[in-house]
């Protein structure tokens, strides 16, 4: 790209949408609708080029008529691209067709941002996982973008997911994380018949529990193996006991009474049930403070934070991080739930805590049984709960920050905790943005004044003077030599 070109990725973003809009279903006599797919390249002497799902050939994939039928004799390296679906990965196509992930790596694309993922949870993110594992530059469209493109894919998304649990669906073994592996020493005997009973019935699956069409459901879903033994992911959704195996998959919860003495719970099991056990347990200490419906999600509007966040934890965690189980405190002030695993490549913290991240998940096969038990959404709702509570709920913004090896949630349980905090007299002498700013400082804990500036946007300068007031009022100190100079919260 030319280097007095400024690059604007929403601009292409919306160019791929607009080019997946021309996508031409192939027709077909079982009524398997195609997806809607766009495609933009961004050369690096700033031409572009596009393309859509059927442009040039019935079934042809938008990335492959760009990549092979458009520039199979241009040079490539160092190009950008915009693609509307993740792009298929390898295994996808019959053999000897490449798959469009491996077209782009061997096209040497340097960077690709993606729609939205695969909506088949047995293939989701592997297409992305291969290209940045070929060291590929991975980042997402724009949320409100995604929610278009799912909106004009509804047909597609909703066979896609229709299909991950039926009968006679051909699977590849593409491997995300090693509890996806089968289970040697475990059998379908090892499932609880409840949680395995609910989960039927939620899903529409009409099968008897030991049925040969049942094992074969659960195969496709990734639950059993080929040879019908429990995979890891199995295990831990419906085993009856899954810590045996993975001791890692508990929930350590403390709740720090208004006396100051801690009451201890470990909850463990299956993880399908582990939700509506800790809402209770928390409902219990706390009394009815959010809007909870014993974990399952209702056809209404609703705002539950914490129930968005543990269940978010238990689905989105590393569960390849043997050593670390799942952190939730509880004091008169906050809740904290540390999660195991560092947000999902390319996710930031800075997407998080500005609840603009993308929807990816790190565990879509665990995302897809949820969804369909109705505890979660299947394309995250979470970020604009989150950005709704300051108005709905009167509540300070949460905050997120990674401190290895956990994601680390905080969500406050009052709106005036800094007032409690710091007093009323010192309160009272912040105006709203000192407020805003000094509250970050909470959450975060050492800032530098640059830092600073840029979480509020303001000036160095105003920076500065805010920094220095709460030194003056005993609110923070500082640490490290005038270039590196760190301002901590007393708090």
């Amino acid at each position: 790209m030319a280097s007095n070109d400024i690059f604007d990725p929403r601009t292409y973003m919306q160019l791929a949408i607009e080019e997946m809009k021309k996508s031409l279903n192939e027709p077909r006599a079982d009524g398997k609708r195609s997806p809607k797919v766009g495609a933009v390249l961004i050369k690096p002497d700033g031409s572009q080029e596009s393309s859509h799902r059927g442009e040039l050939r019935y079934g042809d994939h938008a990335e492959f008529s760009l990549l092979e039928r458009k520039n199979r004799k241009t040079k490539l390296d160092g190009s950008i691209l915009f693609t509307t679906l993740e792009p298929c990965a390898p295994g996808a196509r019959n053999h000897p067709k490449l798959s469009c992930a491996e077209r782009i790596v061997n096209a040497r694309i340097k960077e690709v941002w993606v729609g939205i993922e695969d909506p088949d949870p047995f293939v989701d993110r592997k297409g992305i996982k291969f290209i940045q594992d070929h060291g590929i530059v991975v980042k997402m469209f724009d949320p409100d973008l995604q929610q278009e493109i799912r909106e004009y894919n509804a047909d597609f998304i909703k066979q896609a997911e229709q299909r991950a649990k039926e009968v006679g669906s051909e699977k590849k073994p593409l491997i995300l994380s090693k509890v996806e592996e089968k289970i040697t020493a475990a059998s379908l005997d090892d499932f609880s018949g409840s949680a395995l009973t609910k989960f039927m019935s939620r899903a529409n699956i009409s099968y008897t529990i030991g049925s040969p069409e049942l094992k074969q459901v659960l195969m496709q879903l990734g639950i059993l193996a080929e040879d019908g033994q429990p995979t890891g992911i199995g295990l831990l959704l419906f085993g009856k006991k899954p810590q045996l195996k993975f001791p890692q998959a508990v929930v350590k919860a403390e709740y720090i009474r208004p006396d100051g003495k801690s009451e201890l719970k470990d909850f463990e099991g299956p993880l399908v049930q582990m939700p509506l056990e800790i809402i209770e347990w928390v409902e219990s200490r706390l009394g009815s403070f959010y809007t909870i419906e014993k974990g399952e999600r209702k056809d209404k509007s609703e705002i539950d934070p914490f129930r968005e966040a543990i269940i978010n934890a238990i689905v989105h965690r590393d569960y390849d991080i043997e050593e670390a189980p799942i952190h939730l405190i509880i004091d008169k002030d906050k809740i904290v739930i540390k999660s195991p695993g560092a947000p999902v490549k390319p996710i930031t913290i800075d997407q998080l805590n500005n609840f603009i991240a993308p929807s990816l998940s790190r565990n879509p096969k665990i995302m897809y049984i949820f969804n369909q038990l109705k505890l979660v959404e299947q394309r995250g709702k979470g970020m604009r709960i989150l950005k709704m509570l300051p108005n709905e709920l009167k509540l300070p913004v949460p905050h997120f920050a990674y401190n290895e090896p956990y994601l680390e949630f905080t969500l406050f349980r009052t709106g005036n905790i800094l007032e409690s905090l710091i007093g009323v007299e010192k309160y009272n002498e912040l105006n709203d943005e000192e407020k805003k700013g000094l509250l970050h400082l909470y959450n975060v804990k050492s800032i530098s004044k640059s830092e600073y500036a840029k979480y509020l946007g303001i000036t160095d300068k105003t920076a500065q003077r805010q920094l220095s007031k709460f030194k003056k009022l005993g609110l923070v100190s500082t640490k490290g030599a005038t270039n590196n100079l760190r301002y901590l919260s007393n708090l």
